[in-house]
């Protein structure tokens, strides 16, 4: 491995989490403060914390919140612009959906009335650089008819491809409930 210059390497993170800052938050907080709102509070992959992420690693993470805070603000409409004309998305409980056409069809929702976020915990970027995956926890807030607060989390993979044009696209998304509590993975059911 090439010895790193030291200034070098702390300007370079310096630049990354006042970049990052502004797209995803996390990375100018320390997880436990940054996820008070969120039920879990997973390890979030930081370069200020963990400075041995690739090059490839850190880009996949700075387009997943590129990615959610422009469905926070844009809503289903903007989550669907994100897709691959021949992408798929697998949601816990429902059929898969093929296609950017049939995935916009479905991610209708008003930012104003559902608001999806999620906190991507990390990355992996495939040996050619073209193909990588980011995964972590999603929540999904709205009232019921009554006006009553509804609240749904899990999990959730984003499959990244790169086009032929250089830009990044999604291919796969998938979510998940959470997983059981501590404990009662594999208790027996209780009367």
């Amino acid at each position: 491995m090439p010895k790193r210059n030291k200034t070098g390497y702390v300007r370079l993170l310096a630049v990354v989490a006042s970049l990052t800052a502004g797209i995803c938050p996390l990375y100018a907080q320390t997880p436990a403060a940054s996820l008070d709102g969120l039920s879990q509070k997973p390890a979030v992959v930081s370069p200020i914390t963990q400075p041995n992420l690739s090059p490839g690693v850190i880009m996949l993470m700075e387009l997943e919140g590129r990615f959610a805070q422009a469905v926070a603000e844009g809503g289903g409409r903007a989550f669907a612009s994100w897709f691959a004309d021949d992408a798929l998305t697998l949601n816990n409980g429902q059929q898969a959906v093929m296609g950017r056409a049939a995935i916009a069809a479905r991610a209708l929702w008003d930012p104003k009335v559902y608001q999806l976020t999620w906190v991507p915990e990390g990355a992996q970027m495939g040996p050619s650089n073209d193909m990588g995956f980011t995964w972590g926890h999603y929540e999904g807030r709205s009232k019921d008819q009554n006006g009553n607060p509804v609240v749904i989390s899990g999990r959730y993979i984003t499959v990244w491809k790169k086009m032929p044009d250089g830009t990044w696209k999604v291919a796969l998304d998938a979510s998940a409930n959470e997983p059981p509590e501590k404990g009662e993975c594999c208790a027996v059911p209780k009367p």
